[in-house]
């Protein structure tokens, strides 16, 4: 997942966990406004929720963080 979508993610995450509390759901359709401006991204986040992650259509902001700052770490200390 490249930088930009990484940060979008956690940005977005952080956004609906402020306003609706810890147990919100998002789809990977959240990171994007309703018209479809860069398809390429959207594909590569559905890529990266569908079939890399196989996720469930809705799941908890929450998890999605995590997940993406522990590839961040995950990435970080292989590259030491």
């Amino acid at each position: 997942m490249r930088d930009a979508l990484r940060k979008k993610v956690i940005a977005v995450c952080d956004e609906k966990i402020a306003k609706k509390g810890p147990g919100v759901g998002l789809s990977f359709y959240a990171f994007f406004a309703n018209k479809n401006d860069n398809p390429e991204l959207l594909m590569e986040a559905a890529e990266w929720w569908i079939r890399e992650h196989e996720l469930d259509h809705f799941e908890k902001a929450t998890k999605i963080k995590e997940m993406v700052q522990q590839a961040d770490r995950n990435r970080a200390a292989a590259d030491h």
